[in-house]
């Protein structure tokens, strides 16, 4: 079939695709988006709870034009970033921007992203994920989805470990094979992620079997798992006994996705008194130390000079959890300090010498300390203990200051719009406030571009000068180098 104006065919490994031609406002580049390509065989019947398969061959060409299926099911409301469900069974499919289509000469950089949801939810079918502004910048864009929740990373006897690192490698041997017929160079992948999208980077980073897969790593407020294998075991007793059947594969096949999904929303509920211990050992769902993929936490793997050859940018935002409390600061005001604080565990002196570190949050009340504190034991002191653990290695630390003013503060997905330089995207005022800066996302997204064509995001590295990184945002959405930007996460090292 000859291709019309507005469509550009490709030829893949397992068959040609029909993608679609989208104007670039303000650019004479044009990009082409092919959407839901599947890279392995729908998760289905006997491949439920299997590792992904490589997809069958189709014989026609096979339009690209529209969302795939999702692993994520259900409305999943209002959140932070629009990523809608999809209904349908092949849910392990690839998004492609390209501005060079079945060019093989172009050789463009590569940027692969994946999506966060805290391992459970989140969808590559985003708007915001939408690659038109790396193509125009000349950056070849890749999304692809993964098996979520139980399904995903639930531990279950005789079925593989880590079903959704599985989806993550076969995603990437995807691109490996099949990026250069849409003028990408698969010898040029960076991969980034956002929240559990930035875990799932540094723990592939970490992860001996995925490194001839990607040749770079941008993590944005990384949320790691490393989920021990008794966790993993103890959360799959409870959800087979919550569902009322073996905690083994054909027990958990013989129970529907549906029935699944409500054990799991029912055994990961959180509330305040738990968190503490949660936010300090996760839920049970995520990557796992599993003896195969996954042999250690992923910061041991990279302070053993795993991924050391590779570069990578890493951060997170002053107030990434600080939302979640919110709407509790009058009642949170009367609690003293040492109690609110009581569940996470601080001894008196960690407790004395983190508010100490912190006089400015105090300042601005109760709520916002519980916030700070959620936000450092999940986030920042990760970016700390992950640049340390690389030792030196290539590195570049970030820190997203810019304060939403619709939350007055620096929230968790506020510099993923800057990112992909999407601010007149959906529901991204939502987020950031009315009139969002372009000049912010020059700068977050320009670093990005920078970091994908060269391996370096132009700012001095951590590894060169311990503690340095760059603050993108502040009070006049500026940027500026700085010495000592996580040194508030200090006492909680």
């Amino acid at each position: 079939m000859t291709e019309s104006p507005a469509h550009v065919e490709v030829q893949t490994a397992a068959g040609r695709v029909r993608g679609a031609w989208r104007e670039v406002a303000g650019s004479s580049v044009r990009s082409a988006a092919f959407l839901g390509i599947p890279f392995a065989q729908a998760p289905v019947g006997d491949l439920r709870f299997a590792a992904p398969q490589p997809a069958e061959p189709w014989p026609d060409v096979r339009d690209a034009l529209e969302q795939g299926a999702t692993a994520q099911r259900g409305d999943p409301g209002v959140t932070l970033i629009p990523e809608p469900s999809v209904p349908g069974e092949s849910t392990l499919n690839a998004n492609v921007f390209t501005p060079a289509p079945g060019d093989t000469a172009a050789k463009l950089p590569v940027l692969v992203w994946i999506h966060g949801g805290g391992y459970f939810a989140g969808s590559p079918a985003s708007p915001w994920y939408d690659g038109r502004a790396f193509n125009r910048d000349g950056v070849v864009t890749v999304s692809i989805g993964y098996r979520l929740g139980f399904d995903g990373f639930g531990h279950i006897e005789g079925a593989p470990s880590n079903r959704g690192v599985r989806d993550w490698l076969a995603g990437l041997e995807w691109v490996q094979q099949n990026i250069a017929a849409f003028g990408g160079d698969p010898s040029r992948v960076t991969i980034a992620g956002q929240s559990a999208g930035g875990g799932a980077v540094l723990t592939l980073l970490g992860m001996p079997a995925a490194q001839h897969l990607f040749h770079g790593v941008y993590a944005l407020s990384s949320a790691l798992a490393d989920v021990s294998p008794e966790r993993a075991r103890a959360f799959s007793t409870k959800m087979a006994r919550e569902l009322g059947v073996p905690a083994t594969r054909d027990g958990f096949a013989s129970v529907s996705e549906e029935e699944v999904l409500t054990a799991q929303r029912k055994l990961s509920q959180l509330d305040l008194s738990s968190m503490g211990e949660t936010i300090d050992e996760g839920l049970g769902l995520g990557p796992a130390i599993d003896d195969d993929l996954i042999v250690r936490p992923t910061t041991q793997s990279l302070a053993q000079g795993i991924g050391s050859d590779k570069p990578l940018v890493l951060g997170a935002a002053d107030d990434e959890f600080s939302m979640a409390v919110q709407d509790q600061a009058s009642k949170l005001r009367w609690i003293p300090l040492a109690l609110l604080l009581r569940p996470f565990k601080l001894s008196s002196a960690v407790r004395r010498g983190y508010l100490a570190a912190n006089r400015a949050v105090v300042a601005r009340g109760h709520a916002a300390v519980l916030g700070r504190l959620i936000t450092d034991k999940m986030f920042r002191t990760g970016v700390v203990k992950t640049a340390r653990a690389r030792g030196g290695a290539p590195t570049w630390v970030y820190r997203i200051a810019f304060r939403s003013t619709k939350f007055d503060a620096a929230v968790h997905c506020i510099d993923v719009p800057f990112f992909f330089d999407c601010l007149d995207g959906p529901a991204v005022d939502a987020l950031t406030g009315p009139n969002p800066p372009q000049a912010l996302a020059d700068a977050i997204h320009g670093a990005a571009v920078t970091f994908v064509k060269t391996g370096n995001p132009g700012w001095t590295a951590w590894s060169a000068v311990p503690n340095s990184g760059i603050v993108f945002g502040g009070a006049t959405a500026t940027t500026a180098e700085e010495v000592g930007g996580f040194a508030s996460v200090e006492p909680l090292l």
